[in-house]
């Protein structure tokens, strides 16, 4: 009923469908190999992203690392996380996100007042998005759940045009009986906002250089809207040595988008994927997510979705995991390579 309240509360709030993008990309790459189906089975460091609730399982100190690059190395992604248990109850952990495309050429100054073109007049200059994510898991706060909460720090500069400081919370929940587990992850449930300072006399520049042009300064303030992920997993056992985790996951947005099932309130984009490990040490992972429909300029219709493909390794407390998946998310896209590092200091002492 919260969840729902917000949702209607803010729209007399200036919202935008689609805002913070760079913080729905995800992490690890054990995670996108198996198409972000994740949500019910997180269970380590990188909780603090997918669902702060599986960050109750960290034994022990751990940190993950992850670099990722993609349209041709033009933007790079960067992440890096903490999670430290408080007692055998409850774990605190820290990560922090930046999504950049550096050395922009800065053009607005290339002619002058007389209309002569001066190439030493071109500068540079970086766009980049920022997140500090402080999480919390309490084990069995509930009657055999698990809880946890995300508050985030936000900051997204462009250069010296604009630069924004925004705050959001998240909220995650897991239920695990027998063989099967259950996530639900509740991103933004506070309508997480930005609060742009825009250089007047910067964008003024911008709106002279584009001739025939009256833009007028862009609003000051966004509003994130609501998002669900909600997961079911289970676990097959096969011996001593061989287990496999399978696990669907339902993407909502509340918005009518072009994913699989869409109505004016929500839209839902499944996410499938399994992983298959053998002796805790070797694993192989896959999935398939971003199931969308498209119009062409003719009319005719389509439908997409994209594979994923992880393997990993495991060995004395070190995990090293590859993903080639299309961590931009979006159809037609190029495919990344995606590495990441998890160390557990449990296995050092």
């Amino acid at each position: 009923m919260l969840f729902i309240f917000l949702m209607q509360l803010t729209q007399a709030q200036v919202v935008r469908n689609y805002s913070n993008e760079f913080l729905n990309i995800g992490v690890d790459a054990a995670s996108f190999g198996m198409g972000k189906a994740i949500v019910a089975t997180s269970n380590d460091v990188n909780s603090i992203y997918w669902n702060p609730a599986g960050l109750v399982n960290v034994e022990d100190n751990q940190v993950a690392l992850m670099h990722a690059e993609y349209f041709k190395g033009i933007a790079k992604y960067d992440y890096v996380a903490y999670a430290k248990p408080i007692d055998n109850e409850s774990t605190i952990a820290f990560s922090f996100i930046r999504f950049s495309v550096d050395d922009i050429l800065n053009t607005t100054q290339l002619i002058d007042s007389q209309g002569n073109i001066n190439f030493d007049r071109i500068s540079l200059f970086n766009a980049s998005d920022m997140a500090l994510h402080i999480g919390y898991a309490k084990h069995h706060l509930l009657k055999n759940f698990d809880f946890g909460m995300n508050a985030k720090i936000i900051h997204r500069r462009i250069g010296s045009f604009a630069s924004s400081w925004g705050f959001g919370l998240d909220l995650g929940l897991q239920y695990q009986i027998k063989n099967y587990k259950i996530g639900l992850m509740l991103r933004d449930i506070t309508t997480t906002f930005n609060a742009w300072n825009i250089d007047s006399d910067a964008f003024a520049s911008i709106r002279n250089a584009i001739p025939n042009q009256n833009q007028e300064e862009p609003e000051t303030l966004e509003l994130t809207k609501p998002k669900a992920q909600f997961g079911v997993s289970r676990l097959f056992e096969f011996g001593h040595d061989y287990k496999l985790t399978t696990e669907i996951d339902l993407n909502m947005r509340f918005l009518k988008t072009n994913d699989l099932l869409a109505t004016s309130f929500v839209s839902i984009d499944p996410a499938i994927g399994f992983q298959l490990a053998y002796i805790d040490m070797i694993y192989l992972r896959g999935g398939v997510n971003n199931f969308q429909n498209h119009t062409e300029f003719n009319g005719d219709k389509s439908f997409s979705i994209e594979p994923n493909f992880g393997v990993g390794f495991k060995y004395n407390g070190i995990q090293v995991d590859y993903a080639l998946s299309n961590i931009g998310g979006a159809s037609g896209t190029l495919y990344s390579n995606v590495f990441s590092v998890k160390i557990d200091f449990g296995a050092f002492r």
